[in-house]
């Protein structure tokens, strides 16, 4: 490996980048260790929230740890469906993640179905606590994208735009390498670099910008409805990744096509998100959530 990330229009150029660090007679992949840190971050930050918002904190760091676990497996679940045909042949690297393979959207998934089962357990409102812990996710998304920049992947199409991101050939898949990349193959000190679309950072972006707006909602925006936070998660990250994924070359096909299945999903949430904000606002019109937090029985 050569280790080399460069962004010349920026005048960045990083000579050592590692994909792991050996422990023991182990090697622990820099990917595994991003998504550890977002992780637990993202449960602090919720548990947080939820202290300063009259909820209790230690729920959210129950529920944080059964959500981790299942969100990681049906991320995994997700990512190998929509990667059958290589997987099918390769059985025995269904189980490895050292190299990445998880689809953010199956992890929202199994998170949704774990608050709501968690909630009917303890008798919580899961609207309630869908607008608090998407805090959470969104943050870990914020993090969590650097895991690709350490494993070279979720990157796009050449570019020569401002943020335009060269890589070395041998440090990247080799079919995740497109004719057009190599038609603009760069060598310089003797290592050939193709360069791209850094995908991850602009999804990282994308995020710290939705994160933003739902803190901004979160604390200043108090006549809303149950539910209203997790939609406007749905709707804005939706709209950002229908965008980005369009620009990837690592797509995950819907099954005898040639459509992206995360951008086809990214688009029917953006619509189905919007027309309930719409018709939640116009049918309940707007309250006052805060005194809602103690009056709401459970959904």
């Amino acid at each position: 490996m050569v280790g080399t990330i460069r962004f010349p229009h920026l005048g960045i150029h990083l000579d050592h980048v590692i994909k792991s660090v050996p422990v023991g007679g182990f090697e622990i992949a820099c990917y595994g260790m991003v998504l550890a840190a977002a992780m637990v971050t993202g449960i602090l930050l919720v548990m947080k929230i939820a202290d300063t918002t009259g909820q209790k904190g230690d729920d959210y760091f129950d529920l944080g740890i059964i959500a981790i676990i299942v969100s990681v497996i049906c991320a995994r679940i997700y990512y190998v469906i929509f990667s059958w045909d290589y997987y099918s042949t390769h059985l025995a690297e269904i189980f490895n993640l050292r190299q990445g393979g998880l689809a953010i959207y199956g992890g929202v998934i199994g998170g949704v179905i774990t608050v709501i089962l968690f909630c009917r357990f303890r008798k919580l409102s899961y609207k309630m606590v869908l607008d608090t812990a998407v805090i959470g996710l969104v943050w870990g998304q914020v993090v969590g994208r650097w895991g690709n920049f350490f494993n070279r992947e979720a990157f796009g199409e050449y570019t020569d735009n401002i943020l335009a991101m060269q890589l070395p050939v041998e440090d990247v898949r080799s079919y995740e390498i497109t004719e057009k990349m190599k038609e603009h193959i760069q060598t310089v000190d003797g290592i050939s670099y193709i360069q791209v679309h850094p995908t991850f950072l602009y999804e990282s972006l994308w995020n710290l910008c939705v994160l933003l707006l739902l803190l901004w909602v979160t604390y200043r925006v108090k006549k809303r409805f149950q539910g209203m936070i997790f939609l406007a998660y749905l709707l804005f990250y939706g709209a950002g990744r229908f965008w980005i994924e369009g620009l990837r070359t690592d797509q995950l096909l819907l099954p005898g096509t040639s459509l992206p299945v995360s951008q086809i999903l990214s688009g029917i949430l953006v619509v189905v998100s919007l027309i309930l904000i719409i018709v939640g606002k116009r049918q309940k019109g707007t309250q006052d959530y805060e005194s809602k937090r103690t009056t709401d029985k459970p959904d």
